[in-house]
């Protein structure tokens, strides 16, 4: 009897949803440029000419934003607890989650899910200039970069909505709906990974 074997690895879309979320903060705030650094201005910087190029020192502030800073001072949340410190400044948030797993038509292998981007704002900082307003700003970034691209081991996004919310008087924002749909490169990959 081998005591020391180890199990064989476990294949589920479940247990793939921390890289998942790498893929799409990566995408997100890091391989888009310029439009990443526009996205970490709205979320970092809470005054109405966020987006102005030319006040150069909003871009050093977030070019030294990498993504675990961003998770670590928490602009981005990945847990549905939403809780504030005594004393913390005004931020603006992004939460992420992963819902309405089933399996997908072509490759039973693989779960299609639904992503949520939850954008959350103060209310007071919500405008920006002209008629411009934070939380659509976000949205339409965050909309701009994902909707119909294909990321590689996530899938296709596909938008299917967006609502606005208000949690209180002091924050709200919208809820970003897309449907993450796993494509044919992807078997591809695994089948020549299985076959190592």
């Amino acid at each position: 009897m081998q005591r020391n074997a180890l199990p064989p690895t476990l294949q589920s879309s479940f247990l793939s949803c921390e890289k998942d979320t790498e893929i799409i903060l990566n995408k997100l705030f890091m391989e888009s440029n310029p439009y990443s650094n526009r996205l970490k201005k709205l979320l970092v910087i809470n005054t109405p000419d966020c987006l102005d190029n030319n006040i150069t020192k909003y871009n050093d502030i977030v070019s030294h934003y990498s993504v675990k800073d961003l998770i670590d001072k928490k602009y981005i949340r990945l847990t549905p607890r939403l809780e504030f410190e005594e004393h913390e400044d005004v931020k603006s948030y992004i939460h992420i989650s992963f819902d309405d797993f089933k399996t997908n038509r072509i490759n039973e292998r693989f779960r299609d899910c639904i992503v949520h981007f939850d954008i959350m704002c103060h209310t007071k900082q919500w405008d920006l200039q002209g008629f411009e307003l934070r939380p659509l700003m976000i949205a339409g970034y965050i909309d701009g970069i994902l909707n119909f691209n294909k990321l590689s081991g996530v899938g296709e996004f596909v938008f299917l909505g967006c609502q606005e919310v208000v949690f209180d008087a002091n924050l709200a924002g919208y809820v970003l709906t897309y449907e993450a749909i796993h494509f044919t490169e992807d078997d591809a990959k695994l089948e020549a990974l299985s076959s190592k």
